[in-house]
């Protein structure tokens, strides 16, 4: 079971020496189309969670192997494609790597590739309802192998007594192994981004049903 670090207690040292732990950060990364109150939010985010991670690993041990969802590449390579993703993941993984710990990588090129056309495919509309099923199936199927893979390079690369720290998106459906102790880490930031999110997102929906209603008006055929 996961433990949600911020609002537990410390945990006593010695309870978790020997066993294998891995701190959890839900992966929050910025847009262009984002306003400047939800990049400061943001970047609140990325410093209260700099600041656990520290405070962690003063009472479990330093980080000695790192993963990041999405990312297909692992060391130097890896860490050049999070500085051009973003900045935050980049300079949070960096400090890491700085101290010793390596970035691993769980995610296949190919696989990511296939999900993400997959995707665009199920996006579109479908006149076949046989067609959307199989590419729904075939992308279940895609997702399930991507997760079980991420899963099994975890347990095959984080040692024993050894810390690990993971990036990943708040739905991700990574099943751990069991005899490893995961902390979810989730600073104050991070409750105040989802309320941001669902305001954004619901202000872009009023704003496009406002533009449709414009056009709507707007169009010839209105006029008839």
């Amino acid at each position: 079971m996961s433990q949600e670090l911020g609002r537990v207690e410390r945990p006593p040292v010695d309870q978790y020496k020997d066993k294998r732990k891995l701190l959890l950060v839900p992966l929050i990364q910025s847009h262009p189309s984002i306003d400047d109150a939800g990049a400061n939010i943001i970047s609140t985010y990325w410093t209260q969670v700099t600041t656990q991670l520290e405070v962690m690993q003063t009472q479990l041990g330093e980080i000695s192997v790192v993963y990041c969802e999405n990312l297909a590449e692992g060391g130097d390579q890896g860490l050049e494609q999070l500085q051009t993703a973003d900045q935050s993941t980049y300079e949070l993984v960096r400090s890491a790597m700085s101290k010793g710990a390596m970035l691993e990588t769980i995610e296949e090129l190919e696989s990511l590739s296939e999900l993400i056309d997959l995707q665009r495919f199920l996006a579109s509309p479908m006149v076949s309802q046989k067609v959307a099923t199989r590419l729904q199936e075939w992308y279940t199927e895609a997702s399930k192998s991507r997760w079980d893979r991420i899963s099994e390079t975890i347990d095959g690369t984080l040692g024993d007594g050894s810390v690990g720290l993971i990036l990943a998106s708040e739905r991700h459906q990574i099943q751990f192994p069991s005899d490893i102790e995961v902390f979810y880490v989730a600073p104050p930031a991070l409750d105040e981004f989802r309320r941001w999110m669902q305001d954004w997102i619901e202000q872009r929906q009023r704003e496009f049903a406002d533009r449709m209603a414009s056009e709507s008006t707007d169009s010839p055929d209105s006029e008839a």
